[in-house]
């Protein structure tokens, strides 16, 4: 049904574009009360769009960003929170969503992302894929970062309902961010009374991470549940091999506190990775991702693509410390005059 009206739409538009733009408007008032009205709508809003010249385009793209309120509020609250001011900024916010209407929210037809880099959707398709045909949220509508800033100050005034609710809509635009799992496994390890959950999330962010701060807090988060089941052995384990990827005071601790109750017990690196794979514990990086990052620094390569490429040669690096990747960083830096 969906299709044959869109369809119908379609064939009925000429080469006019202002022609084309009353003939839209006025589809509009025709489906306004059908029942795939807001589907209808938004599909005849972006056959508009496409009427429009470039230069009304870049007026409409101009226009949306010097007024935009969620782009206002988050640039109105970073500050206070970078230097741990979290009250103000969660009143403001506590106000702004009170009347904040949403965007960009899943249809009949259509479900509606947002993504950081071109890795992150290749990883959303390899492991989750889209159920509805995709569409992209602009940069321009960072509602990703206001749900998780929202949920992040929720959780720190252990407001754990609230706080999982704007998490949860943050992971529905971009199931895939380990950061943001990462926040939602906070409140399944305060605020539940097992940890399945808390477990099963953070398998899915190591999954996803290529960052290393999110991979070595994925251990540490395998860590406290291991010494929670007083799997002292195994929690050491994974303590020590996070600080492969992260040098944390955390995890030092958490090796220091275990080792006092467990007669100074010692684990070598080796020891440690031979107790992570009995466990069937995901070692490392998610080999899918290396492959992507393989498959992505080729292709901007021989694009001649060299801000992307650098990007992506930074990351893998971060996770490979391969001497042959840092070698290609300063090549690539030269060619940018760095």
């Amino acid at each position: 049904m969906y299709e044959e009206i869109i369809n119908e739409i379609k064939s009925n538009l000429g080469s006019n574009k202002d022609l084309n733009r009353q003939y839209l408007s006025s589809q509009i008032e025709v489906y306004k009360d059908h029942p795939y009205s807001k589907e209808i709508i938004k599909e005849i809003s972006r056959l508009m769009w496409n009427c429009l010249s470039e230069e009304e385009k870049q007026e409409f793209k101009e226009i949306t960003v010097r007024e935009n309120p969620i782009m206002d509020i988050l640039n109105d609250i970073y500050h206070d929170i970078e230097n741990g001011n979290y009250d103000t900024p969660l009143e403001k916010l506590d106000t702004f969503m009170e009347t904040f209407p949403g965007m960009y929210e899943d249809d009949k037809i259509s479900e509606y992302h947002y993504f950081t880099n071109p890795l992150e959707e290749l990883v959303f398709r390899k492991y989750i894929g889209p159920e509805k045909e995709l569409r992209y949220i602009p940069d321009y509508h960072p509602l990703l970062d206001l749900y998780y800033v929202y949920g992040f100050l929720l959780l720190e005034k252990q407001r754990y309902d609230e706080a999982e609710d704007s998490l949860k809509k943050a992971i529905k635009i971009n199931p895939v961010s380990a950061r943001i799992i990462l926040e939602l496994t906070e409140i399944y390890k305060r605020h539940t009374y097992t940890l399945n959950e808390f477990v099963i999330r953070t398998s899915d962010a190591l999954k996803y991470s290529y960052y290393p701060q999110d991979i070595a807090r994925c251990y540490r988060n395998l860590g406290y549940y291991y010494v929670e089941e007083n799997d002292f052995k195994t929690a050491q384990a994974l303590y020590i091999y996070s600080m492969e990827f992260e040098a944390s005071p955390l995890a030092y601790a958490e090796i220091k506190f275990i080792q006092s109750k467990n007669n100074n017990m010692e684990l070598s690196l080796k020891e440690c990775v031979e107790i992570i794979e009995n466990k069937n514990i995901q070692l490392g990086a998610n080999p899918f991702i290396l492959d992507v990052l393989n498959e992505l620094i080729n292709e901007y390569d021989e694009n001649k693509l060299y801000n992307q490429l650098l990007y992506f040669l930074e990351l893998k690096f971060d996770l490979t410390n391969d001497e042959k990747t840092f070698a290609k960083i300063n090549d690539t830096k030269e060619k940018l005059n760095y």
